[in-house]
């Protein structure tokens, strides 16, 4: 006996032919692949089932039910999490004792553990990035409401943006929504967040994977610097002297510089002092804008880079042609002439390795690159040919990962699984 609640999921009857009456371990191993993850203190395990991917957790039916509604609430307030498929609760074996309750998700296309996208966190690019990206999605999360209790680096997942990452929430069940998040209840989280990073590093210095000369309380540190610098940009009152409103205008142009939008913001004159605070603040200002343009479906950074690339092309054709053009035509004319015949121009098997926004901004910068050694502009068909032959040929399919072991934590590295944000 079982009962699926499924969401988003309105076809999915063959879910309830799986062989609910057995602990998830004891599932033949031929109806599991191996996949990225971390650690859990849960059974987990990776299930193709048809053309798609599922993580399945078996967990007790309070923690299930309570992780089921946290997911929902997450994907439904546009939060970055996995995507909730459905709970098989009320399961019992063939001798009719009960067992666990097992939480149903499909992992983000493109998406990869940290023991795999932090090849070598002993860089410092890469811890920055690493920092960056925690930073961002705790403050989001805090914006919400979201109190996580158990940000850590194996309940994490992350993608790559332009040169930055995104991280996104796989594990809730000790999370809970409250109307209003206290600020000693953000500060707990963000130490939970902090010491739990320190034991990650912690592990990856005992593997070997990382250099002893990095101080994990350091990187700690950062995080939780960078964390309180973003959330008081965000959400801190100013009080501007009236003869210097401008600070206003720098203000909310950095938070949009951040990937961030101020729908709504209060403006109070008390005597020629004018006190500021956004009070409504919504990632992905850029990416609405790219989308809007375009049509195109970016994350935050990479939206940045390509509209960036749009303008620049449209401030190129104002030149040559004699006349500015109105930004919906700019946006059509940089669709026609620079995107579509560069992305087209990639074999299907390799165009799949990234996400199409990935592979532009590479290109861009690999342009950019060459252009530098010959010491003029090169074309960007001719970038396009030299980036297939030496980056893209050579470069990991991140959306389909061969099986690789983890020393370390005896996890496997496998097919990310399907559905992006």
């Amino acid at each position: 006996m079982v009962a699926l609640k499924l969401r988003r999921s309105p076809s999915r009857p063959a879910l309830l032919g799986l062989p609910w009456n057995q602990p998830l371990e004891a599932w033949p191993d031929a109806d599991f692949v191996r996949l990225p993850a971390g650690t859990h203190r849960h059974v987990v395990r990776f299930l193709r089932h048809g053309d798609e991917y599922y993580a399945l957790k078996e967990l007790p039916p309070r923690l299930a039910e309570l992780e089921f509604t946290n997911l929902d609430q997450l994907r439904t307030d546009g939060l970055p999490a996995v995507t909730l498929i459905g709970i098989a609760a009320d399961r019992v074996d063939d001798d009719g004792e009960p067992l666990e309750s097992v939480l149903i998700t499909r992992h983000l296309r493109y998406s990869l553990p940290y023991r795999t996208v932090f090849t070598d966190l002993s860089n410092e690019v890469q811890r920055r990035q690493m920092i960056d990206a925690l930073a961002v999605l705790l403050v989001r999360l805090h914006i919400g409401g979201f109190y996580w209790g158990d940000c850590s680096l194996n309940n994490v997942l992350f993608r790559r943006d332009a040169g930055a990452l995104r991280a996104y929430v796989v594990d809730t069940e000790t999370s809970e929504f409250q109307d209003n998040l206290s600020d000693g209840r953000r500060e707990h989280d963000l130490a939970i967040a902090a010491e739990n990073v320190i034991g990650g590093l912690f592990d990856l210095q005992a593997a070997g994977r990382l250099s002893e000369e990095i101080d994990a309380l350091d990187v700690a540190e950062a995080l939780t610097d960078q964390y309180r610098l973003l959330f008081a940009d965000l959400t801190a009152a100013e009080e501007v002297p009236a003869s210097e409103l401008g600070r206003i205008q720098e203000r909310l142009e950095r938070l949009n510089d951040l990937g961030f939008d101020t729908e709504e913001y209060e403006l109070r004159d008390d005597n020629g002092i004018v006190r500021f605070r956004p009070t409504v603040v919504e990632e992905g200002y850029h990416k609405r804008a790219l989308a809007r343009l375009t049509g195109i479906t970016a994350h935050e950074n990479q939206a940045r880079r390509l509209l960036n690339a749009l303008r620049g092309y449209g401030a190129w054709l104002a030149q040559t042609e004699g006349e500015a053009l109105p930004e919906a035509v700019m946006g059509y004319r940089w669709l026609t002439e620079r995107w579509h015949p560069a992305l087209n121009a990639i074999p299907p098997h390799l165009r799949s390795r990234l996400e199409d926004a990935e592979i532009y901004h590479q290109l861009l910068e690999h342009n950019w690159y060459l252009s530098e050694q010959a010491g003029e502009e090169v074309e960007l068909a001719a970038a396009v040919e030299s980036y297939i032959a030496t980056v893209l040929e050579s470069a990991d399919d991140e959306r389909s990962v061969l099986p690789i072991e983890d020393d370390a934590s005896g996890q496997t590295s496998g097919e990310p699984f399907d559905e992006p944000v």
